[in-house]
C-alpha cells in the first residue's frame, strides 16, 4: 500500500485562483439543482467534465432530464447553447453549416451551423448516419469543422453533451468506438427517488409554468478563467501512478478484449482535477480517482465475446479492476 503526504494546504488569508473557482462552481451547481432535482453527483460530474474541456455522453431512458441538465448547465455557466435533434436524415451540413451565395458580392460565403456554439446538445446522437457522426467527431476531436476543403475553427470553450436512449435499437446507428473514446465521461441520471420526484411535482404546481427559470451565475469570460484554474489543482505523483495502474489493469482483465487507451489515462487524471475543484478542493485525493474510474473508463473498453454473451456489464468489470488495484492512502 503506497502512502502519500496529505496535500491539504495550511489556512491562509490569500484567495487563490482555485479558491475563487471553487466558490463559483458551488454557485453554478446550486443554480442547476433548482431545475435538476436530486442529482447532485451527476450535476457535479457534468460541470467537472465541461470545466476540464471534455464532452459528455448522457445515456438513459427518456424523461429523466437529460436535455434539461444540458440546457441548465449552459445557462448557469453563461455559455452559448445550441441543440441538434439527430435523425436518420440529418446531413453533415446540418451540423457544420454550408456555403451560400452572397447575392451582393456573388461569391460563396460560409454560413455557420449550430455546432458553432459553446455547449452543443446532440440529442439522440445515435440516430444519425455515419457521415453526420463523422462531422460531429471532427468537431469534438479537432475543435474545427471542414466545409468544402476549408477548416473553420470552433471557439473556446466548446463542449458536446450528447444523449442517447440505451433501450431502443430500431432506427439507431451504434456509436463507433473511436467516437465513444472522445467522450470524457459517460453517465446515466437514473430515476429520481420518491422524495425528489414529489419535489419535482410540487415545484411544477407552485411555479405555475412548465420550466424552471435558470439564471447565469457567471459570465463566459469568468467560466474560461475557471477552466484555467483546473490547472492549479495539485495531483500527487502517486495518484498519477494509481490512475495509470487502473487503466493498464483494464488491458489484463479476462473479460476485456480491448482495454482503455492512453487517452483514458489522460481523461481520468484531467477529470479528477476538475472534479476536485467542483467538490471544493485544490488537490486530488485517492477517492476522486476511484469515484471517476467507472464513468471515465467503462465506455473505453470492449468486452470479449464470452462476457458479452453472459450479459456482463462494462461498469461491473471496471469496478472489479478498482477493487483489485490498491489505492494510495494519506500518510
Amino acid at each position: 500500500m503506497t502512502t502519500i503526504d496529505d496535500p491539504r494546504p495550511a489556512p491562509g488569508p490569500t484567495e487563490t485562483r482555485a479558491d475563487s473557482a471553487v466558490s463559483l462552481a458551488d454557485r453554478i451547481v446550486a443554480e442547476v439543482e433548482r431545475a435538476v432535482i436530486g442529482k447532485r453527483d451527476v450535476v457535479d460530474l457534468v460541470l467537472a467534465a465541461v470545466l476540464a474541456g471534455g464532452h459528455v455522453l448522457l445515456e438513459d431512458v427518456p424523461g429523466v432530464a437529460k436535455t434539461l441538465l444540458a440546457r441548465s448547465m449552459a445557462t448557469a455557466c453563461g455559455l452559448g447553447f445550441s441543440r441538434i435533434q439527430f435523425t436518420p436524415d440529418l446531413l453533415p451540413s446540418d451540423i457544420t453549416g454550408t456555403l451560400v451565395l452572397d447575392l451582393g458580392t456573388r461569391t460563396p460565403t460560409f454560413r455557420p451551423g449550430p455546432v458553432f456554439t459553446d455547449v452543443l446538445l446532440a440529442d439522440e446522437v445515435n440516430r444519425a448516419p455515419a457521415k453526420s457522426q463523422a462531422a460531429l467527431l471532427e468537431a469534438m476531436q479537432e475543435g474545427q469543422v471542414t466545409v468544402d476543403g476549408t477548416a473553420h475553427p470552433l471557439g473556446r470553450p466548446f463542449a458536446v453533451i450528447a444523449t442517447q436512449n440505451p433501450i431502443e435499437a430500431e432506427g439507431t446507428y451504434p456509436l463507433p468506438e473511436a467516437q465513444l473514446d472522445r467522450f470524457l465521461v459517460r453517465v446515466a441520471l437514473g430515476y429520481p427517488n420518491e422524495r425528489d420526484e414529489l419535489a419535482i411535482l410540487g415545484g411544477r404546481l407552485a411555479r405555475r409554468r412548465p420550466e424552471v427559470e435558470v439564471r447565469s451565475v457567471v459570465s463566459r469570460q469568468t467560466f474560461v478563467s475557471m477552466q484555467a484554474a483546473v490547472e492549479d489543482v495539485h495531483v500527487d505523483d502517486s495518484l498519477v501512478a494509481y490512475a495509470l495502474a487502473l487503466v493498464r489493469a483494464t488491458r489484463d482483465e479476462p473479460d476485456i478484449a480491448i482495454g482503455a487507451s492512453p487517452r483514458g489515462s489522460l481523461a481520468l487524471v484531467t477529470l479528477a482535477r476538475a472534479w476536485a475543484l467542483v467538490r471544493g478542493r485544490d488537490y486530488v485525493g485517492p477517492d476522486d480517482i476511484r469515484a471517476l474510474a467507472v464513468p471515465t473508463l467503462s465506455h473505453r473498453i470492449t468486452l470479449d465475446d464470452d462476457a458479452w454473451v453472459r450479459g456482463t456489464l462494462a461498469d461491473d468489470v471496471v469496478r472489479r479492476v478498482i477493487d483489485r488495484v490498491p489505492a494510495p492512502t494519506w500518510s
